[in-house]
């Protein structure tokens, strides 16, 4: 009971982005799981927002833990920046971008140099007042 988040078109574009292992010769422990599987199983566990460890093994994803490991490898080989750029391309080349309503703010990009100090107000009396300290 496999249920397919990501069609064949995506595949497509994702699968020559993602690192490949190859096994040991003489040690080759288990098997690993397909790519697409997983990938798979990633998304549901993202779209529903179940915990990894509760991602059900009826739906033939492997378990969560072995999602979330490969989850973070793929973000370590910066799958996601590449496979992002990727369709940011394709979709800018086919006219469907449109940037007309993109906001930044200060919560999702950071200011490197920051604002600069103001001066100091200029006080407005016409002699320094004593200090009550």
């Amino acid at each position: 009971m496999q249920t397919a988040l990501v069609d064949d078109e995506l595949w497509e574009l994702i699968q020559p982005l993602l690192p490949r292992r190859t096994r040991r010769y003489r040690h080759p422990g288990r098997r690993r799981l397909d790519d697409r599987c997983v990938l798979n199983g990633i998304l549901f566990v993202l779209t529903t927002g179940i915990a990894w460890q509760r991602l059900p093994g009826e739906l033939g994803f492997g378990s969560g833990m072995t999602c979330w490991r490969r989850l973070r490898d793929w973000q370590q080989a910066g799958v996601w920046q590449q496979l992002h750029e990727l369709l940011l391309a394709r979709l800018r080349r086919a006219g469907r971008l449109d940037l007309s309503r993109a906001v930044c703010d200060s919560a999702s990009l950071r200011a490197l140099l920051g604002a600069a100090k103001p001066a100091p107000a200029p006080s407005t009396a016409a002699e320094p007042a004593a200090s009550i300290t």
